[in-house]
C-alpha cells in the first residue's frame, strides 16, 4: 500500500480553479496519462489512459465532487485499490493551494513514477490555469 501527495500554489481564485478541476471534461487536460474522460450515469466516468509502457487502458471510475468542501474524490474498482483526492483552498486574495493525494497497492511506498505523475499533474494544473487562463 502506498500513498502519494503533492501541493502547489496557483494564481487563480479558489472558486474558479475548483470549477475547472471538477469539470469531468477537463480531466485529460491536467491528469498525467489520461487521454479521455466522459461522464456516465451518476458518479461514473469512462476513462482512457496511456500507460508508461505505451499500452492504452480503458475503464470506468467514480468521480465525486463536494462543492462546499472544495474536495474531489475519484477511484476505480480494481485490485490496486486505486483512488485519490484533490483539495482546493484559498491562499491569499487571488491565489489557491491545490493538494493531490493518490493511493494504490500497485506499487511500493516512495515509487518515483507515481510521485512524478502527481508532480506532473500539479504542474499541468498550474500551467493551464496561469498561462492559459483555463479557470477564468
Amino acid at each position: 500500500m502506498a500513498d502519494f501527495t503533492g501541493t502547489t500554489t496557483v494564481d487563480a481564485p479558489q472558486k474558479a480553479l475548483f470549477a475547472f478541476l471538477s469539470d469531468v471534461s477537463n480531466l485529460p487536460r491536467y491528469f498525467a496519462r489520461m487521454t479521455s474522460a466522459t461522464p456516465g450515469n451518476g458518479e461514473e466516468v469512462h476513462t482512457t489512459a496511456q500507460m508508461p509502457d505505451g499500452t492504452t487502458v480503458e475503464g470506468s471510475a467514480w468521480f465525486r465532487v463536494d462543492d462546499a468542501a472544495q474536495h474531489i474524490e475519484w477511484g476505480s474498482e480494481s485490485a490496486s485499490e486505486y483512488h485519490g483526492a484533490v483539495d482546493v483552498r484559498a491562499h491569499g486574495d487571488n491565489a489557491s493551494e491545490v493538494e493531490v493525494h493518490v493511493h494504490t497497492t500497485r506499487v511500493e511506498p516512495g515509487d518515483s513514477e507515481v510521485q512524478e505523475g502527481v508532480e506532473t499533474t500539479l504542474a499541468q494544473i498550474k500551467r493551464l490555469v496561469e498561462e492559459q487562463g483555463a479557470a477564468g
